[in-house]
């Protein structure tokens, strides 16, 4: 396979993974909403929160760039069950807990108003972002002996046990003991927004494929880490997913025994996705020809992900260019130009130190 390895390092650094600045942002709306809620809930006589809690691709940090900036932040509320009582005294549904943080929330600011989601509340901001809000419960039970435990439950329909919280455990769990390496995130996170960078690449695909969430979790299943290569690391893991789709397409939850994130045994999403990656890995199969070349190679990666920064640096391009232009300067018939004639040095991140 042609030796991409540098190239897809810069592009995952350069346009897949989140900028720090847009990192802060969303961290500054994420606490201002924290701290829109706990006024609301204030000024309504309403519980306190016990705690918030970052969670899904925000606080697992494979969330990837997106020109519309259409970005979801999870970020859990969590209260004790003693404490979500209505007026009356009587438990709060699950419904009314969520009711409850909407209320709160809804301070005259927001263009479009929060919204009482399925397993959340929305609030929408005017430049992409929204933010969701899942309401929690702690339930704590005592044994016999006085030893006190706890467990959670998400508002959803119905009160479910549940806490996303153990999912990013999972996940930095995985990434720690799969990647063959530990710098730049680690090669496992990497691949996971690679894929989903490449899920994302076609405005089309995106009601159609599986969820992020998905993709996450048969990246785990699937990895195959390379820590001289990034683009084998990702080639390989996406044929291996491709193939595992193949005889298998129920993708269970990483964490909830019992429950798939994918929908009975068909599911149309994994379906999808399985399609395009055959599609990506057709795309690829220049880079095994034993004449391939370099532009070639970045031509391929450029066809993957719908972008035209894999062929921009192609010094074999550049070197022939200011080559062409060197030589028309030789003898200029009336005045003398001068160009460069050596390609620009690469100084984009490696991701490897």
């Amino acid at each position: 396979m042609y030796n991409c390895a540098n190239d897809l390092l810069a592009y995952h650094d350069d346009r897949v993974t989140l900028p720090q600045a847009e990192r802060t942002n969303m961290r500054e709306r994420r606490d201002a909403n924290r701290e829109r809620l706990k006024k609301g809930l204030k000024d309504k006589g309403k519980p306190t929160p016990r705690e918030f809690a970052s969670q899904g691709s925000y606080a697992m940090k494979t969330m990837t760039q997106h020109p519309a900036k259409d970005y979801d932040i999870d970020d859990g509320v969590y209260f004790d069950k003693a404490v979500l009582v209505g007026e009356r005294g009587a438990e709060m549904t699950a419904l009314q807990a969520r009711q409850m943080v909407r209320n709160a929330l809804d301070d005259g600011s927001f263009k479009t108003p929060p919204e009482v989601r399925k397993n959340c509340v929305r609030v929408y901001y005017f430049a992409g972002y929204c933010v969701d809000v899942p309401v929690y419960r702690r339930i704590t039970t005592k044994d016999i002996f006085g030893n006190e435990s706890y467990h959670h439950e998400l508002a959803s329909s119905d009160w479910k046990r549940s806490d996303a919280r153990d999912v990013s455990k999972w996940f930095e769990d995985e990434n720690t003991k799969q990647s063959p390496d530990t710098v730049n995130g680690r090669q496992l996170r990497r691949v996971v927004r690679e894929i989903k960078k490449y899920a994302r690449s076609r405005e089309s695909w995106s009601s159609q494929i599986l969820s992020g969430f998905g993709i996450t979790k048969l990246v785990t299943e699937c990895f195959r880490g390379d820590i001289w290569r990034e683009d084998r690391a990702l080639y390989d893991t996406m044929k291996a997913i491709r193939d595992r789709l193949s005889w298998n397409l129920v993708v269970e939850h990483p964490v909830t025994p019992n429950e798939t994130i994918t929908s009975g045994t068909d599911d149309a999403r994994a379906r999808f996705l399985r399609a395009r990656l055959t599609d990506a890995i057709d795309m690829l199969a220049p880079l095994f020809e034993h004449d391939c070349t370099r532009t070639k190679a970045l031509k391929c990666w450029d066809k993957v992900y719908a972008t035209s920064f894999f062929s921009e640096r192609d010094e074999s391009k550049s070197e022939k260019k200011s080559g062409l232009l060197k030589a028309a300067s030789v003898a200029p018939p009336v005045a003398v130009f001068t160009f460069p004639n050596a390609p620009r040095a690469d100084d984009k991140p490696r991701g490897f130190g």
